[in-house]
């Protein structure tokens, strides 16, 4: 009995891009967001277009008042738009679309493909020649495997040329301090060497010549 419950509950499925669950963070989204959107997607796939803040609210932890903030927020981010179309009827009736959300994440996957490119390219730079098939794999491995943003792995880059020790080990050295820290931003990065760099006597260094407009000025805004 509890084995033919189990396929059953199995069988009643909402089918979601895995896309939003592996990248929403990096469409600057919540927890709360996501489960906002989750239940506006169970809805449209019901035939509802239009839930009420009283039916989100229902299969949530929040109060109408909170979900309409996220819902404006929402709005504001094109995640969602609101959209008007015919009824059956002749009359306007309003509904939500998750069609910017979809996109963005589309758009999102190029981004981060672009990012990438731009990685390996800016090591090269920097190592002044073709990067080998094991330190592509490092790299491939801080991306794929432990999640790394790409912009913190410049950031780490950029570290190791200013403190003179431009090797892979050294690279993946700042990324698990880093990542004990919880470092998640290049501002967080910046914050969290400052206080190695004041404690080491630096020794003479001295770098052929960059161009160091590569790094988009990651020490100050951040990105790429």
């Amino acid at each position: 009995m509890k084995e033919q419950n189990i396929s059953k509950l199995l069988q009643n499925q909402l089918t979601i891009p895995e896309k939003l669950l592996t990248s929403y963070n990096r469409l600057g989204l919540d927890e709360i967001d996501v489960m906002i959107l989750l239940q506006i997607h169970r809805y449209l796939q019901k035939g509802h277009k239009f839930p009420t803040l009283f039916e989100l609210t229902q299969h949530l932890t929040i109060s109408e008042e909170v979900c309409a903030d996220k819902l404006r927020l929402l709005l504001d981010k094109n995640v969602i738009e609101i959209i008007h179309y015919q009824t059956k009827q002749g009359k306007i009736s309003e509904a939500y679309s998750l069609e910017p959300l979809w996109k963005r994440l589309l758009l999102n996957d190029e981004e981060k493909e672009n990012e990438e490119g731009k990685l390996f390219v800016l090591f090269e730079k920097e190592f002044g020649r073709p990067l080998s098939p094991f330190e592509i794999e490092t790299i491939n491995i801080w991306i794929d495997e432990e999640e790394i943003n790409p912009q913190l792995i410049i950031a780490a880059l950029r570290e190791a040329v200013l403190m003179g020790k431009l090797n892979f080990k050294y690279i993946d050295s700042i990324l698990r301090e880093w990542k004990k820290k919880g470092v998640q931003s290049v501002e967080q990065a910046k914050q969290a060497s400052e206080p190695f760099r004041k404690g080491q006597i630096v020794k003479t260094y001295t770098p052929e010549k960059r161009d160091t407009s590569v790094y988009f000025n990651w020490l100050e805004d951040g990105g790429l």
